[in-house]
């Protein structure tokens, strides 16, 4: 699920993807349209904390594309906190022209591993008209401070395709998770959070943001009083530094559930929408 079709300059379409139970995450590719599909790779097993506060969450990708054709991919993942207590946001990219071969993941580094802030839903962008060494990546995302269930938006970006990380932003914060409107599986910012590079060459990123309900203590406890605009950056941002996740150790190597390592889907199988309904 969460599948996110990026096409590289030669036509070929790769799709990242989660499995079904969003215990792995791999990828797929096209050659020729899409009038037929390779097998799926798997690129790792997803580590993932369940974030506090009943929200709708998981581990699904944020994927986007270089001016060359590099595929990045970003997800929320706990294998660098001691005991999965909280999640960073992660990142691999593809290493040849199919998406048959990827990069070593690397942890974002938003906060130490030992901060105790929780990470989650994020959505990438990279500068299409950057590439290699020099390609400039931007995320937004949200996260509660520790030990708080208060949501936060957050952005932080590359200036040399990841390797180091300008220091976080924190675009908003203090919205109460209550705040949030309520589904079958959970109060809900929407799941659907972007950041794209507009020809400023700055990221603008746009997510849900969450007032006070109109009436009642939170959102849905009366008919109609929930408060939740969609939000944008007051400007565009693009932001160097030189933090780095490169050589932050694994501390939690726990099974990602059943068929971890088992991605389905193949042949002739059609991509899947990227967010749930």
């Amino acid at each position: 699920i969460g599948g996110q079709p990026v096409v590289r300059p030669d036509g070929t379409v790769i799709v990242p993807i989660d499995n079904a139970n969003e215990t792995a995450v791999g990828a797929f590719n096209s050659t020729n349209g899409g009038a037929s599909w390779s097998a799926v790779t798997t690129i790792t097993t997803i580590k993932h904390h369940t974030v506090a506060g009943s929200l709708r969450e998981g581990p699904l990708p944020s994927a986007e594309i270089d001016g060359a054709g590099t595929v990045y991919v970003v997800w929320a993942d706990c294998r660098f906190r001691r005991s999965c207590k909280t999640n960073d946001l992660v990142i691999t990219h593809s290493l040849n022209a199919t998406g048959t071969s990827w990069s070593t993941v690397t942890r974002m580094p938003i906060d130490a591993t030992n901060s105790g802030i929780d990470h989650f839903i994020p959505g990438l962008a990279v500068n299409k008209s950057t590439s290699g060494s020099t390609a400039q990546l931007g995320l937004t995302y949200y996260f509660y401070p520790s030990g708080s269930t208060s949501l936060s938006v957050g952005f932080i970006s590359s200036t040399n395709a990841g390797s180091t990380w300008s220091a976080p932003q924190t675009i908003i914060s203090g919205m109460p998770s209550t705040w949030a409107a309520t589904t079958s599986q959970g109060r809900m910012v929407g799941d659907y959070i972007s950041t794209s590079y507009g020809s400023d060459n700055l990221a603008h990123g746009v997510f849900v943001t969450a007032s006070a309900p109109t009436s009642g203590t939170s959102c849905s406890s009366v008919l109609d009083n929930c408060v939740e605009p969609t939000d944008t950056f007051a400007s565009g941002l693009a932001l160097a530094g030189s933090a780095s996740g490169a050589n932050d150790p694994v501390l939690y190597t726990g099974k990602g559930g059943l068929n971890a390592n088992s991605l389905c889907g193949a042949g002739s199988a059609g991509v899947r929408p990227a967010r749930r309904s």
